[in-house]
């Protein structure tokens, strides 16, 4: 997909579609800009579809108009000016797309409303443009045949019309985007390919070729088995024993030759998960290979940190195995010890992903000391109860951090919400023979007992954990995405690293 910034005209562009975006309180004055012929044809095609502008009004005006070069014109409503923020920004121009792609269009025109320059600046505006664009365009058809593809007309070009004053300001906006979408996109890939290919192994494989093409910005090491016990962990690989395929710890590293401080990434990497002896249902095994949607977040982070240049140390730290039943397999009840010492009583071998970061915080905290740890995890079903499927989790330890990513949610279209870290629900998650269980007396509060667990190996680090169990994974189409991996976290993340 090629995008350009015009002055221009808009209704001289020669595209197939000119795509409009109309607030309700400026439905009267948005087409100054047209010939007086056109406007009288564009306000007689809204009053006759009873447009008003509101989010969820769309219309294509197809046919030709007077003096006009484009095809088709494809309007969209935002709404009210009050209440749009850079959230609706993404949306907007997600249904616009959308809208595009149901009549075939593979040249479009956006003519950018002043008021999104204006409130959000022309660099930030361009940026989410081309963010949104690539993440509605996305399809994943490596599986499919080609008589399929061939079906699929894609847009291949998206001009956007900018006024001459804001072009300057403007022009970095497209090189962002293209870099952020593009890490998203890869982190979709990664969680929608089956978990035959998306094993322990492979993560690892990805990792080091994320390093070989990063021109030197990024560095790994890949921990096997014996590297892990060595380190350990047994809690990470009492996980991993059920599986016949090998675990991987994979630690990458991003260090600029000035650094302000140093900040771990945690992904969550079970490539796929049957729950393991606690068994999954069926139908709650079937999207099972997202459950390392937080480790391809993470990945995807790195994939472009050496282009967006952070003036931070960054390193990333996946602990990636498959959670399976066999004759090895963790059994409820079985006691572990965590690389930090702390013993861990297993109730229930589903709760696994909590026993992996466990062992990953743990190695951070003392092998590399940072200022900051921030997790993403596919972590808990009652996340998504509280929370539904569009917004993840925030937990933590410190209020600064927190603020933090939650301006970078604001700002990246990744939506996050806080919830409490209830210290007197640590209760629930004492054992009568261990330190700590890794499920909760009774079956309310579930996703705020799993952050109270991890924050038993944070040692007060400053800390940040991401439920991302609703929004990792799309069920049905959305303006944004497709249905399967979303890559939620790699926008968020990218966007404060490049805050701090």
């Amino acid at each position: 997909m090629k995008f350009t910034l015009k002055v221009a005209k808009p209704h001289k562009l020669a595209v197939d579609s000119l795509n409009l975006f109309l607030f309700e309180e400026d439905l009267a004055k948005s087409f100054s800009d047209f010939p007086p012929q056109i406007i009288v044809q564009i306000k007689e095609a809204l009053n006759k579809e009873n447009f008003k502008g509101a989010t969820s009004d769309q219309l294509v005006i197809s046919g030709s108009l007077d003096e006009a070069a484009f095809y088709k014109m494809s309007v969209s409503g935002l709404g009210k000016k009050a209440e749009f923020d850079l959230a609706a920004l993404y949306e907007s121009v997600g249904r616009s797309i959308r809208l595009s792609q149901g009549t075939k269009a593979v040249k479009i025109a956006f003519d950018l409303p002043l008021f999104w320059l204006d409130k959000f600046g022309p660099e930030k505006t361009v940026e989410a443009v081309v963010i949104a664009a690539m993440l509605s365009s996305y399809k994943f058809l490596k599986y499919k045949s080609q008589v399929e593809i061939n079906k699929i007309r894609p847009i291949e070009e998206i001009i956007m019309v900018i006024p001459a004053q804001k072009l300057a300001q403007a022009e970095g906006g497209i090189r962002g985007g293209i870099l952020i979408a593009g890490a998203t996109l890869y982190a979709r890939d990664l969680v929608n390919e089956p978990a035959q290919i998306t094993t322990p192994p492979f993560l690892a494989e990805e990792a080091v070729k994320i390093a070989k093409n990063s021109k030197g910005a990024v560095t790994v090491k890949i921990w096997e088995e014996d590297e892990i016990k060595k380190n350990k962990m047994e809690a990470f690989l009492g996980v991993s024993r059920g599986s016949h395929q090998p675990p991987r710890f994979i630690v990458m590293r991003y260090k600029p030759a000035r650094s302000r401080k140093k900040i771990a990434l945690l992904g969550k990497g079970i490539t796929f998960d049957t729950g393991g002896l606690s068994l999954k249902g069926s139908e709650h095994m079937e999207t099972m290979k997202l459950d390392m949607a937080g480790a391809a977040a993470v990945l995807g982070v790195f994939s472009v940190i050496g282009e967006i240049k952070p003036p931070i140390e960054v390193v990333g730290l996946i602990a990636a195995c498959e959670n399976m039943p066999g004759g090895r397999a963790l059994k409820p009840g079985d006691i572990l010890k965590a690389a930090n010492g702390k013993t861990i009583e297993v109730l229930n071998t589903d709760a696994e992903g909590r026993l992996t970061l466990a062992d990953s915080l743990s190695f951070a905290v003392k092998s590399e000391k940072p200022d900051e740890m921030i997790d993403l995890a596919t972590l808990t079903g009652a996340c998504v109860v509280a929370l539904g499927e569009n917004i993840a989790g925030l937990f933590g330890n410190d209020v600064k951090l927190l603020a933090a990513l939650e301006k970078a949610s604001n700002s990246s279209g990744d939506r996050v919400w806080q919830l409490p870290l209830e210290k007197s629900y640590a209760e629930l998650i004492k054992s009568q023979i261990a330190d700590i269980k890794n499920t909760q007396t009774g079956k309310y509060g579930g996703a705020i007992t799993a952050a109270l667990f991890l924050n038993e190996f944070t040692a007060d680090v400053p800390w940040a954990h991401l439920d991302i169990a609703g929004p990792a994974f799309a069920e049905k189409v959305t303006p944004l995405t497709a249905v399967g991996g979303t890559g939620f976290g790699v926008r968020l993340l990218l966007n404060y690293l490049k805050s701090v």
